[in-house]
């Protein structure tokens, strides 16, 4: 169970709960809202579970690098189960109480699924990497036990960094005000409600958030850049083809995930920033986990394969 140790002052009120807002304004449209989001969800849970129930069964899949997308695959479906169920009760309610530990257990495991993406990115790529500059070793390299200690290796660095965040935000004081103008308890807004003093955690925040996405992405542009050059020495059509197969499916997970980062967390947002942020925000949750099994299902040949497989069995079985 989670203790959140909070004193306020004498003549401030210890707040046992946010009032998560939603997206006022535009209650006259709820209806179409939660359809709207509801189908969304529904193609997000289908085709990440999809995805993992193919890598799981067929076995021509049952290879590192369908054993990574299985595990991003289930990432974006926990990241995005995160926050929806509670946003779709938010549009249909018009606000939502949400008790201050429930707040806090949901920005944390926010954060931890979120940073778990990017490094199973940069995995995936160094994946990419072996295949395409080292394929006479990429069998001896990338074990089923190297591939269980890369996915495992995120998941803990993850969670030991995101916890030590967790403990401080864990310790905010939270007085008189209550009201959070969004959809689901995030960093930014929930930090903003704490009357104590926030440096050290901005700080460490910053830290956490340039070690788990920006150099992730620093190694995912070198490995490209490398690969890139064995793309420019091959000759062969049929080679360049089948560089473009192998890579150009992550490539594409890659290029989504960045721009909705950057789309959500550089770009100003100018005036009526708060509710441009909450659909930033909504184009983060669910862009990208909408978008990898579409990417995968279409431009990834195995795939293609393994799903043609998978319809023709329920055919013949019905």
């Amino acid at each position: 169970m989670l203790y959140v140790y909070t004193i306020c002052e004498d003549n401030q009120t210890q707040v046992p709960e946010f009032l998560l807002l939603g997206f006022q304004g535009l209650y006259h449209l709820k209806g179409l809202l939660f359809m709207l989001f509801l189908l969304i969800y529904t193609a997000i849970l289908c085709g990440n579970l999809l995805i993992v129930v193919l890598v799981t069964t067929i076995d021509h899949l049952n290879v590192p690098m369908f054993y990574f997308l299985r595990n991003l695959a289930l990432t974006d479906l926990l990241f995005t189960t995160s926050v929806m169920p509670l946003t779709l009760n938010i549009i249909i309610m018009k606000e939502r109480r949400v008790p201050l530990a429930g707040c806090l257990t949901q920005l944390y495991i926010f954060g931890i699924f979120g940073y778990v993406q990017c490094l199973l990115l940069a995995v995936m790529s160094y994946d990419r990497y072996l295949a395409i500059r080292q394929p006479f070793r990429y069998t001896l390299i990338m074990t089923p036990n190297v591939c269980l200690s890369l996915v495992s290796g995120s998941w803990l660095l993850v969670f030991i960094l995101v916890s030590s965040e967790f403990v401080i935000i864990s310790q905010l004081k939270f007085c008189d005000l209550n009201h959070l103008d969004h959809f689901f308890c995030d960093f930014g807004p929930v930090v903003a409600l704490s009357t104590s003093d926030t440096s050290l955690l901005m700080t460490l925040d910053f830290v956490i958030s340039v070690n788990m996405i920006f150099v992730p992405f620093v190694f995912i542009v070198i490995t490209y850049i490398l690969i890139s050059f064995t793309f420019i020495s091959m000759s062969s059509k049929t080679e360049r083809r089948k560089f473009i197969s192998t890579c150009s499916s992550h490539l594409s997970t890659v290029c989504t995930y960045y721009v909705t980062l950057i789309v959500v967390y550089i770009v100003p947002s100018g005036e009526n920033s708060v509710n441009v942020n909450k659909f930033r925000s909504l184009l983060y949750i669910l862009g990208t986990p909408l978008a990898n099994p579409i990417i995968y299902s279409f431009r990834n040949q195995e795939i293609r394969a393994a799903l043609g497989k998978l319809f023709k069995y329920i055919i013949i079985s019905h």
